[in-house]
């Protein structure tokens, strides 16, 4: 009788020690990822790695209005937001399956 509960323990952990190799597989492919957030028009392109690291902006001339620089600050911030709400939406899809059964999360 006891033997059979050491079984079913070595083959959780064996589960579990899977989960969390196919868990840092997809944490990795994730931050390899590249996500564009874009403001109105394209005036403003910023990529970001998974990792919510920006790797590049680009803006367009007409988007740097010395007598308006606020609406080239909301252009940035809005492509910035841009990006991070699908990295966020990309984290949630490719790692939420290691969360959902995890009590507390």
């Amino acid at each position: 009788m006891m033997m059979r509960g050491m079984g079913n323990m070595q083959g959780m952990m064996k589960q579990m020690q899977k989960m969390q190799k196919n868990m840092k597989k997809d944490q990795e492919e994730l931050e390899k990822e590249e996500f564009t957030g874009k403001a109105a028009d394209e005036a403003v392109v910023v990529k970001f790695t998974g990792k919510k690291k920006m790797t590049h902006i680009q803006i367009k001339p007409e988007a740097v209005d010395p007598d308006d620089v606020d609406m080239l600050q909301d252009l940035v911030i809005m492509a910035v937001n841009d990006a991070m709400d699908q990295i966020n939406n990309e984290t949630q899809r490719k790692m939420g399956k290691y969360t959902q059964n995890i009590p507390g999360f």
